[in-house]
């Protein structure tokens, strides 16, 4: 096996081999412990930034040893996975100089950053996946290093979503493991294929097909937060705001969503799929929860819950777009991939930050948060007009490219859709920053940092800073080819049969 062969498994294991090493670290060896955090990101990011540029000049990356009958573990690196990986390994390491900050005086901090770097580990590890059962084998690990996160304070309210977080998991997991067999027994676990490798199987077993198909969606929809499979989300931003974001941004929602592209164009394919009349069923549950999570929006009064409904819309921006079955529109999905991202990691680190440094959990507290954090506040701002598609920020780049590829394939009323759900983010977001810009400040309670230099701890202004000009910059430079819209029509002129 050459250098090529070794680089996917070297992306997994630079934050894997750190991660396990942390676990045995004492409280008290904070400096080791963030030594090894940020050499463990340093390496993967010249590790990802390397195959970018190889997979850009045409280079493959394929590492493989058995595993199952028929079914070896495969880790392959394509424009579509460097996608993710890449949003994934940049959003790390800014989550984690986030975390350190977040974390500075807390307990656990050895536990933490070492589930930590195993959720990015299984993250990166499905992204790369080079087939069903490697994808599921990393499926079910993010699952179990999110768990401890998520009940990370111990507290009953905690490990009371805990224990929903985990019943909806585990559930949809058991779901793809379904669907993976089933399709496993049909056509044998391939290596996924641009154009999918199911459709010598339609007019054989159609009905079969159509099972594997709902079992897929279903368990991975609990991830990607589609209703009714979304409850479990709202519940779990009890957990710390770097976990939140995690969650969010980082890892399991896009996770759910990153799969849903899988299934669609690698493993059925758009031909299989429209020969079974599969898409349209996909794209109505997609435009449902894009409009139920705005609405539910709308109704929560506290922050990180607002932002929790939020994501169960936007994320499925993604879904909507796949599902759309034309270039234009999964070039819009795909960019929202991360666009979503780096907007709502923004406006989590920002609900983090108003939460540790003066207390600020609900809405009616934020009035005039903006005199006292003003850097953060912008930040907040920024993600939040770009994720009710204001242009030039990146939200406004994904939506419109969603819009042209509805047209493109004849589905108008998904405009509609695409404004109604802009005119009720509004609506749960322009609130927000009249309250933090315009009202009279509240009665904020005591913080700690109140006589440093910077609003807040700067390791945690600084993550969120960066994102919202990336939030900028990516719409700036949507027309460029190393954007995320760029490499979004790479993908699809490359591996999607469209």
């Amino acid at each position: 096996m050459n250098w090529h062969g070794l680089l996917p498994l070297g992306i997994v294991l630079s934050s894997l081999l750190p991660g396990l090493v942390i676990f045995g670290l004492r409280e008290d060896q904070q400096r080791l412990r963030g030594t090894l955090n940020l050499l463990g990101v340093t390496l993967k990011l010249l590790l990802v930034g390397s195959m970018l540029y190889g997979v850009s000049q045409g280079s493959e990356y394929r590492f493989s040893v058995p595993l199952l009958p028929g079914a070896p573990l495969v880790l392959q690196a394509d424009a579509l996975s460097l996608l993710f990986v890449a949003l994934s390994s940049l959003l790390w390491a800014l989550t984690t100089i986030y975390a350190i900050g977040y974390l500075e005086n807390s307990p656990l901090r050895s536990r933490f950053f070492g589930y930590f770097s195993l959720c990015v580990s299984a993250t990166v590890g499905l992204a790369l996946a080079g087939n069903l059962v490697s994808f599921l084998l990393f499926y079910e690990l993010l699952t179990l290093a999110t768990f401890p996160l998520v009940v990370h304070r111990g507290t009953p309210e905690s490990l009371r979503a805990g224990r929903v977080y985990l019943a909806y998991t585990v559930g949809g997991g058991t779901l793809v493991l379904m669907g993976v067999a089933l399709l496993h027994s049909l056509a044998g676990t391939p290596d996924f294929q641009a154009a999918g490798y199911l459709l010598e199987q339609v007019g054989k077993h159609d009905v079969g097909l159509r099972v594997a198909f709902a079992l897929l969606i279903l368990g991975l929809g609990v991830k990607a937060a589609l209703i009714p499979l979304h409850g479990w989300l709202p519940q779990a931003m009890v957990a710390p705001a770097p976990v939140s974001a995690l969650l969010h941004a980082v890892a399991v929602v896009k996770a759910g969503a990153f799969g849903i592209v899988r299934v669609v164009y690698d493993v059925f394919g758009a031909e299989a799929l429209t020969r079974l009349d599969l898409t349209k069923p996909l794209l109505w549950l997609a435009a449902a929860t894009i409009i139920y999570g705005s609405l539910r929006a709308l109704q929560q009064q506290e922050l990180k819950k607002r932002l929790a409904y939020s994501t169960i819309s936007q994320v499925s921006y993604v879904t909507l777009g796949v599902a759309l079955l034309g270039p234009i529109a999964a070039v819009g999905g795909l960019v929202h991939l991360v666009h979503q991202g780096l907007m709502k990691v923004t406006l989590f680190y920002c609900a983090g930050n108003f939460a540790e440094t003066l207390g600020i959990h609900r809405i009616r507290e934020m009035d005039g948060v903006g005199r006292r954090m003003p850097w953060t506040m912008t930040a907040f701002s920024i993600g939040a007009l770009g994720m009710i598609g204001i242009p030039p920020i990146a939200g406004f780049i994904s939506k419109w490219t969603l819009g042209l590829g509805a047209l493109e394939v004849g589905q108008d009323w998904v405009l509609l859709v695409l404004l109604g759900s802009a005119l009720l983010n509004a609506a749960y977001f322009l609130p927000l920053l009249w309250r933090g810009w315009f009202a009279e400040p509240a009665d904020w309670h005591e913080n700690r940092w109140a006589e440093e230099r910077f609003e807040t701890h700067w390791m945690l202004l600084l993550p969120p800073v960066i994102t919202a000009l990336l939030s900028l910059l990516v719409g700036l430079l949507a027309a460029t080819a190393l954007s995320p819209l760029g490499w979004s029509q790479l993908i699809v002129e490359r591996e999607f049969a469209i």
